[in-house]
Protein backbone atom coordinates (compact mmCIF):
# COMPACT_ATOMS: atom_id res chain seq x y z
CA UNK A 1 0.00 0.00 0.00
CA UNK A 2 1.21 3.18 -1.12
CA UNK A 3 1.47 5.93 1.91
CA UNK A 4 0.23 9.34 0.64
CA UNK A 5 0.22 11.19 3.46
CA UNK A 6 2.29 14.19 3.87
CA UNK A 7 5.80 14.22 5.91
CA UNK A 8 6.26 17.07 8.61
CA UNK A 9 9.24 18.84 7.29
CA UNK A 10 10.52 21.47 10.46
CA UNK A 11 11.01 25.27 9.06
CA UNK A 12 14.51 24.76 9.55
CA UNK A 13 14.75 22.21 7.08
CA UNK A 14 12.16 23.93 4.31
CA UNK A 15 13.40 27.56 4.63
CA UNK A 16 16.74 27.27 2.63
CA UNK A 17 14.70 25.65 -0.41
CA UNK A 18 12.86 28.19 0.26
CA UNK A 19 15.29 31.13 -0.37
CA UNK A 20 16.99 29.06 -2.84
CA UNK A 21 13.49 28.92 -5.25
CA UNK A 22 12.73 32.39 -5.09
CA UNK A 23 16.43 33.75 -5.54
CA UNK A 24 16.50 31.49 -8.57
CA UNK A 25 13.17 32.94 -9.47
CA UNK A 26 14.40 36.08 -9.05
CA UNK A 27 17.73 36.06 -11.07
CA UNK A 28 15.51 34.08 -13.96
CA UNK A 29 12.78 37.29 -14.19
CA UNK A 30 15.54 39.57 -14.61
CA UNK A 31 16.39 38.29 -18.00
CA UNK A 32 12.27 37.45 -18.92
CA UNK A 33 11.05 40.96 -17.11
CA UNK A 34 7.79 40.98 -15.52
CA UNK A 35 4.47 39.39 -17.01
CA UNK A 36 0.91 38.65 -16.68
CA UNK A 37 0.12 35.66 -14.00
CA UNK A 38 -2.57 33.51 -15.36
CA UNK A 39 -4.20 31.30 -12.70
CA UNK A 40 -6.82 28.59 -13.39
CA UNK A 41 -8.09 24.91 -13.02
CA UNK A 42 -5.43 22.22 -13.78
CA UNK A 43 -8.49 19.91 -14.07
CA UNK A 44 -9.84 21.49 -17.41
CA UNK A 45 -9.58 19.42 -20.35
CA UNK A 46 -8.17 20.75 -24.08
CA UNK A 47 -11.30 21.25 -26.11
CA UNK A 48 -13.24 22.39 -22.93
CA UNK A 49 -14.30 26.34 -24.23
CA UNK A 50 -12.57 27.85 -20.61
CA UNK A 51 -9.48 25.49 -22.00
CA UNK A 52 -9.74 27.37 -25.56
CA UNK A 53 -10.81 30.61 -23.79
CA UNK A 54 -6.98 30.34 -21.50
CA UNK A 55 -5.43 29.68 -25.02
CA UNK A 56 -6.73 32.61 -26.14
CA UNK A 57 -5.32 34.83 -23.44
CA UNK A 58 -2.20 33.58 -23.40
CA UNK A 59 -2.03 34.20 -27.32
CA UNK A 60 -2.69 37.60 -27.07
CA UNK A 61 -0.89 38.84 -23.55
CA UNK A 62 1.95 37.55 -25.71
CA UNK A 63 1.28 38.90 -28.98
CA UNK A 64 1.96 42.20 -26.47
CA UNK A 65 5.39 41.68 -26.14
CA UNK A 66 4.47 40.77 -22.50
CA UNK A 67 5.28 37.29 -20.78
CA UNK A 68 2.21 35.41 -19.99
CA UNK A 69 3.33 33.46 -16.05
CA UNK A 70 1.51 30.36 -15.58
CA UNK A 71 1.51 27.30 -13.30
CA UNK A 72 3.28 25.03 -15.64
CA UNK A 73 1.14 22.05 -14.99
CA UNK A 74 -1.88 20.78 -17.22
CA UNK A 75 -5.51 22.27 -17.67
CA UNK A 76 -6.12 26.23 -17.88
CA UNK A 77 -2.29 26.31 -16.91
CA UNK A 78 -1.47 24.61 -20.10
CA UNK A 79 -3.57 26.69 -21.92
CA UNK A 80 -2.34 29.71 -21.40
CA UNK A 81 1.40 28.78 -21.57
CA UNK A 82 -0.24 26.95 -25.30
CA UNK A 83 -1.13 29.94 -26.62
CA UNK A 84 1.82 31.99 -25.40
CA UNK A 85 3.86 29.31 -27.02
CA UNK A 86 2.25 29.00 -29.84
CA UNK A 87 1.67 32.80 -30.71
CA UNK A 88 5.86 32.97 -30.78
CA UNK A 89 5.65 34.64 -27.31
CA UNK A 90 7.22 34.26 -24.12
CA UNK A 91 5.50 31.26 -22.20
CA UNK A 92 7.16 30.85 -18.32
CA UNK A 93 6.35 27.90 -15.88
CA UNK A 94 6.53 27.50 -12.70
CA UNK A 95 5.95 23.78 -12.02
CA UNK A 96 5.96 22.49 -9.04
CA UNK A 97 5.12 18.39 -8.52
CA UNK A 98 1.57 17.23 -7.35
CA UNK A 99 -0.41 14.42 -7.12
CA UNK A 100 -2.46 15.50 -10.22
CA UNK A 101 0.57 17.57 -11.52
CA UNK A 102 3.45 15.41 -12.51
CA UNK A 103 4.95 15.85 -15.03
CA UNK A 104 5.54 19.89 -16.57
CA UNK A 105 3.54 20.98 -19.94
CA UNK A 106 5.34 21.12 -23.02
CA UNK A 107 4.58 24.49 -23.91
CA UNK A 108 6.91 27.20 -21.63
CA UNK A 109 9.66 28.91 -23.31
CA UNK A 110 11.17 29.04 -19.46
CA UNK A 111 10.58 26.67 -16.62
CA UNK A 112 11.46 27.34 -13.22
CA UNK A 113 10.92 24.48 -10.47
CA UNK A 114 9.81 24.59 -6.73
CA UNK A 115 9.29 22.23 -4.24
CA UNK A 116 7.27 24.49 -2.05
CA UNK A 117 3.91 26.51 -2.55
CA UNK A 118 5.78 29.46 -0.54
CA UNK A 119 8.28 30.24 -2.66
CA UNK A 120 6.10 29.73 -6.12
CA UNK A 121 3.28 31.85 -5.12
CA UNK A 122 5.95 34.65 -4.11
CA UNK A 123 7.66 34.55 -7.70
CA UNK A 124 4.15 34.77 -9.14
CA UNK A 125 3.90 38.15 -6.95
CA UNK A 126 7.05 39.09 -6.89
CA UNK A 127 6.99 39.06 -11.16
CA UNK A 128 3.63 40.16 -12.36
CA UNK A 129 1.96 43.56 -13.06
CA UNK A 130 -1.42 41.31 -13.31
CA UNK A 131 -3.30 38.41 -12.36
CA UNK A 132 -5.99 36.83 -14.82
CA UNK A 133 -7.94 34.50 -12.99
CA UNK A 134 -9.41 31.71 -15.01
CA UNK A 135 -12.57 29.15 -13.59
CA UNK A 136 -10.26 26.67 -11.20
CA UNK A 137 -10.71 25.50 -7.63
CA UNK A 138 -8.84 25.82 -4.06
CA UNK A 139 -5.47 26.35 -5.26
CA UNK A 140 -7.16 29.31 -7.87
CA UNK A 141 -8.92 31.52 -5.17
CA UNK A 142 -6.25 30.62 -3.00
CA UNK A 143 -4.15 32.70 -5.56
CA UNK A 144 -6.59 35.26 -6.17
CA UNK A 145 -7.09 36.23 -2.50
CA UNK A 146 -3.76 35.85 -2.19
CA UNK A 147 -3.36 38.50 -4.91
CA UNK A 148 -6.33 40.94 -3.44
CA UNK A 149 -4.80 40.91 -0.14
CA UNK A 150 -1.29 41.86 -0.81
CA UNK A 151 -2.74 44.74 -3.15
CA UNK A 152 -5.33 45.54 -0.63
CA UNK A 153 -2.63 46.01 1.77
CA UNK A 154 -0.17 47.81 0.16
CA UNK A 155 2.68 44.91 0.13
CA UNK A 156 2.33 44.97 -3.34
CA UNK A 157 1.85 47.99 -6.25
CA UNK A 158 -1.73 48.30 -7.79
CA UNK A 159 -2.61 45.66 -10.40
CA UNK A 160 -5.12 44.55 -11.96
CA UNK A 161 -7.09 41.22 -11.04
CA UNK A 162 -9.16 40.38 -13.39
CA UNK A 163 -11.53 37.50 -13.13
CA UNK A 164 -12.97 35.76 -16.51
CA UNK A 165 -16.23 34.43 -16.96
CA UNK A 166 -18.79 35.92 -15.47
CA UNK A 167 -21.34 33.41 -14.90
CA UNK A 168 -18.78 30.94 -12.77
CA UNK A 169 -17.61 34.20 -10.29
CA UNK A 170 -21.02 36.07 -10.43
CA UNK A 171 -21.89 33.73 -7.03
CA UNK A 172 -18.61 34.26 -5.31
CA UNK A 173 -19.19 38.22 -6.03
CA UNK A 174 -22.65 38.28 -4.61
CA UNK A 175 -21.17 36.63 -1.61
CA UNK A 176 -18.60 38.87 -1.16
CA UNK A 177 -20.89 41.74 -1.26
CA UNK A 178 -23.52 40.08 0.81
CA UNK A 179 -21.17 38.68 3.37
CA UNK A 180 -17.63 40.40 3.72
CA UNK A 181 -18.78 44.22 2.85
CA UNK A 182 -22.35 43.52 4.46
CA UNK A 183 -20.53 42.55 7.49
CA UNK A 184 -17.47 45.12 7.75
CA UNK A 185 -14.68 42.27 7.09
CA UNK A 186 -13.34 44.08 3.88
CA UNK A 187 -14.37 47.36 3.18
CA UNK A 188 -16.89 49.08 0.49
CA UNK A 189 -14.11 49.82 -2.16
CA UNK A 190 -12.13 46.80 -1.53
CA UNK A 191 -14.45 45.43 -4.21
CA UNK A 192 -13.23 47.69 -6.97
CA UNK A 193 -10.03 45.92 -6.87
CA UNK A 194 -11.45 42.89 -8.98
CA UNK A 195 -12.88 43.07 -12.23
CA UNK A 196 -15.10 40.54 -14.01
CA UNK A 197 -15.72 40.66 -17.24
CA UNK A 198 -16.04 38.15 -20.40
CA UNK A 199 -14.85 40.80 -23.10
CA UNK A 200 -11.70 39.78 -24.36
CA UNK A 201 -10.62 43.18 -25.57
CA UNK A 202 -11.67 44.89 -22.18
CA UNK A 203 -8.80 42.23 -20.53
CA UNK A 204 -6.06 43.14 -22.78
CA UNK A 205 -7.16 46.84 -22.53
CA UNK A 206 -6.64 46.80 -18.24
CA UNK A 207 -2.91 45.21 -18.93
CA UNK A 208 -1.66 47.53 -21.35
CA UNK A 209 -3.11 50.36 -19.09
CA UNK A 210 -0.63 48.42 -16.62
CA UNK A 211 1.96 48.16 -18.29
CA UNK A 212 2.24 52.00 -19.04
CA UNK A 213 1.47 52.85 -15.18
CA UNK A 214 4.82 50.68 -14.81
CA UNK A 215 7.00 50.69 -17.44
CA UNK A 216 9.98 50.11 -15.78
CA UNK A 217 9.86 48.28 -12.50
CA UNK A 218 12.21 45.42 -12.47
CA UNK A 219 12.09 42.06 -10.38
CA UNK A 220 14.09 42.63 -7.36
CA UNK A 221 16.35 39.42 -5.99
CA UNK A 222 15.60 38.58 -2.18
CA UNK A 223 17.61 39.93 0.27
Amino acid sequence: MTDNKAKRVSAEQQIPTIIAEMRQAAVAFQKIGLGVSIFGSARIPRGHPFYELGQELGARIAQLGIPVIAGGGPGLMEAANRGAFEAGGRSVGLNIRLPRENSDNGYQTDSLHFEYFNSRKASFFMHSLAYVVLPGGFGTLDELFEAVTLIQTLKQPPAPIILVGTTFWSGLIDWIQDQLVSNGTVGPFDTELLTVTDDMDEIISLIQEAVQIEPNREPALPE
